[in-house]
């Protein structure tokens, strides 16, 4: 029998790798560098055979010639390995995502996309480097567009995620699952909207977005030179009363937010709250949690880790 033992929702960062010595506020990111720690002694204590992990891709597996809402990995997934983050092919659990491609697409209710050869970048190499390492874990990667509007409805991330639950539990074979949701929470980070960009920045992010597939690296630089210049806009009072609705099991109240009105709340970085949405909703929103909260603004971001365990509810 197929069961769903873990959920994870847990901030991204590359800094954490490229600039540890440059962080200013050490005492919240070694919190924050243990929350993770805690997060993956409690995923190798549910010992999943499988991790659906649900991330972001910040134009390094997908460019402007083509960004669907949602993608699954069913075949190769490769990561890009920018920042020191893991780089090369990642294991996936081929049956499980095929089966969870199937399912979607046969009862009618998502037709998502579908990769054999998945290309990852930090939006989940970095869960892969902190959440997964010596787990043995193969993953079933969803690739979410959160950086490319239109956007996906906030809604629509958490019908999906009851879908993929029912999917997963149908699955024929014996697999203990567990749901990583990496990104957010507040931050914003100096991408145009690709509709418009406005000014030398914003017109090279946008080039570099739509002509970046064979050669992403070559803009990269320049790109990271941009997001170091920014400043940190982070939103404590949102990223608090959002871990409070995942801890009290309402994470879907997150569905009330439009877009755009969740990118004024707490900035566009927040749109990555999609991905804990996502995996919330697999978890059937038990109530979850919070492991570390620490605004980082070396990092430009409000850095969360929750977990949610269906055993805690049993056991209360």
């Amino acid at each position: 029998m197929t069961e769903i033992v873990l959920g994870v929702g847990a901030s991204h960062s590359t800094l954490m790798n490229t600039h540890w010595d440059q962080t200013l506020h050490k005492d919240r990111a070694e919190r924050f560098r243990d929350a993770l720690h805690q997060a993956r002694d409690a995923l190798a204590e549910a010992r999943p055979d499988t991790v659906v992990l649900v991330g972001s891709n910040h134009f390094r597996g997908f460019w402007l010639d083509l960004i669907p809402s949602f993608t699954l990995g069913v075949g190769e997934c490769l990561a890009s390995g920018e920042s020191g983050t893991p780089k090369g092919p990642q294991p996936v659990d081929v049956p499980l995502a095929r089966h969870l491609a199937d399912t979607l697409v046969d009862g009618g209710r998502f037709d998502v996309a579908f990769s054999a050869r998945l290309q990852i970048d930090h939006g989940q190499s970095h869960a892969i480097q902190y959440l997964l390492d010596g787990l043995g874990a193969e993953i079933v990667p969803l690739v979410v567009n959160v950086f490319a509007p239109p956007l996906p409805t906030l809604d629509r991330c958490e019908q999906l995620g009851r879908a993929i639950r029912e999917a997963v539990l149908a699955f024929p074979g014996d697999r203990r699952v567990a749901v990583v949701g990496s990104g957010g929470l507040s931050h914003r980070l100096p991408w145009p909207d690709w509709r418009a960009p406005d000014g030398e920045d914003e017109e090279f992010m946008v080039g570099a977005w739509l002509n970046g597939r064979n050669n992403w690296q070559d803009y990269d630089q320049r790109r990271r030179e941009i997001i170091r210049a920014a400043e940190a806009a982070i939103t404590p009072a949102f990223d608090e009363e959002f871990l409070a609705l995942l801890e009290r099991g309402e994470a879907h109240r997150l569905t009330a937010y439009t877009s755009e009105q969740l990118e004024e709340a707490a900035g566009n970085g927040a749109q990555e709250l999609r991905t804990w949405l996502l995996m919330a909703s697999v978890l059937d929103h038990v109530p979850g949690r919070r492991l570390a909260y620490e605004p980082m603004p070396e990092w430009l971001t409000g850095m969360g880790v929750a977990v949610l365990d269906p055993a805690d509810t049993a056991r209360a």
